[in-house]
This record gives C-alpha cells, structure tokens and sequence, in this order.
C-alpha cells in the first residue's frame, strides 16, 4: 500500500513538473475601459482578470507586449492620438 502511495506522489510531482513549461510566455496587453475611455497595462501572468461590474466592461486594444515597457509606450502613444483618456 505504501509503495502505490509513493508511486502516485511520484507521479503526481512529475507531471507538475512537465506541465510548467507548457505555459505561455508572459505578457503585457493594454486594455480600454469602454465607460471611461482609460486605458490601462495589464500583466497578463496575473492570477486574476479585472472585474468587470455592470457597464464597467473593457477589451484588450494590443497585441502581446514582451515588457511593461513596451505596453507603458504604447499606452501613452495610444493617449497622444486621443484613443485613450488617462
């Protein structure tokens, strides 16, 4: 019996450990608000996703940025040309 149980935990670590790097690489998207018009960096490694409450909705309005950076720039250049209010 105890030699199932090892058995079973070994197998159980093992396929945690192959199932990691089956994940994407991270990365960063900017989202707009459609009630305000702000547009925001979101992480997309982030266990959570906004909340969205009644008319509180949002839509991602970029592809995949590889860094805060990257979305950051393109989050003020989207500002610049008036697609974005904050």
């Amino acid at each position: 019996m105890r030699r199932v149980l090892a058995l079973c935990a070994v197998a159980g670590i093992a396929s945690s450990v192959f199932a990691v790097p089956a994940f994407a690489k991270v990365g960063y998207y900017v989202i707009r608000w459609d009630n305000t018009g702000i547009c925001q960096v979101w992480n997309e490694d982030l266990q959570y996703k906004p909340f969205q409450i009644g008319v509180s909705t949002y839509k991602v309005v970029s592809k995949p940025l590889p860094t805060f950076q990257a979305a950051s720039d393109l989050q003020i250049k989207m500002r610049a040309e008036r697609h974005c209010t904050l």
